[in-house]
């Protein structure tokens, strides 16, 4: 059994701030060690359930979050940017189950350092016409692959968020929203419990999925009239409004699309996303 890790950091046991999650900030460096072990925990929990490979990618902001030292040595680390499927990266229809490790709900909900992949730049992404965030794209992507996603930790909001998108997913809380940048915290040991045996469990009652090549369409409403303008000389990107743009495309090709999407934006507006 080959299993994939995408580890973020705004959903990692303990983390309220940017200044847990992005460099320099006061804790970041506290935040790292935090991040790795929760991302250990659901490692151990792979191997329980019985996996014989484990692939880790280091999904947040530079991607260079994770410790390698100190990361479970029986898995093997993605690290660094940029990378043209993201947060994804190095996912394959090889992998049977997918772990998110440390997630964070969408732009506009309310829950711990909530965003959708760039802070304030993209205020609503839609997936068809479902409205969405990093784990729904995520989700769609894995699917296309014929990968299911297994298990997501992160703070209550981005549990809803994934079991709305697909109740197959288990979730563990390892945090409970108070404000955007609040949260009561779940014990640290006993949090990181919960992520080994939800993944244990998980990867044991895993869904089958189909791989899908199906034809999707992707909506993306950025706060900047200008990067919509941009984006729109992208063959097959069509600009709804000024700052809503819109193509129709296969699921894997729409994600790599929107990769592209936020190197363009990051371009325009000289803010660099940290999903």
């Amino acid at each position: 059994m080959k299993v994939y890790i995408s580890a973020d950091m705004e959903g990692i046991t303990g983390l309220v701030d940017a200044e847990d999650v992005q460099p320099p900030g006061r804790d970041y460096e506290r935040g790292r060690v935090m991040m790795t072990e929760d991302v250990n925990a659901a490692i151990r929990g792979a191997y329980a359930a019985g996996a014989t490979a484990v692939l880790v990618n280091d999904a947040h902001g530079p991607m260079r979050n994770l410790l390698p030292d100190q990361l479970d040595p029986r898995a093997t680390l993605i690290k660094g940017r940029p990378k043209p499927m993201g947060m994804i990266e190095g996912l394959s229809a090889s992998y049977d189950a997918v772990l998110c490790v440390g997630f964070h709900a969408r732009a506009g909900i309310l829950g711990v350092l909530s965003h959708s992949f760039m802070g304030h730049e993209i205020e609503d992404i839609w997936l068809d016409d479902q409205v969405t965030g990093e784990i729904g794209l995520f989700e769609a992507t894995a699917a296309a692959y014929g990968v299911p996603l297994a298990l997501l930790t992160g703070d209550d909001a981005a549990c809803a968020e994934a079991v709305a998108w697909n109740d197959r997913i288990h979730t563990v809380p390892v945090k409970y929203a108070k404000d955007r940048f609040a949260a009561q915290l779940v014990p640290v040991a006993e949090a990181r419990a919960a992520i080994e045996s939800g993944a244990a469990s998980a990867l044991r009652s895993m869904p089958t999925v189909a791989a899908a090549a199906d034809r999707r369409t992707l909506t993306v409403r950025w706060q900047s009239a200008s990067v919509a303008s941009h984006l729109t000389a992208i063959p097959g990107v069509t600009r709804h409004d000024d700052r809503t743009v819109t193509v129709t495309d296969d699921m894997l090709q729409l994600y790599r699309l929107f990769n592209l999407y936020l190197r363009v934006a990051t371009a325009v507006t000289s803010n660099p996303p940290y999903c």
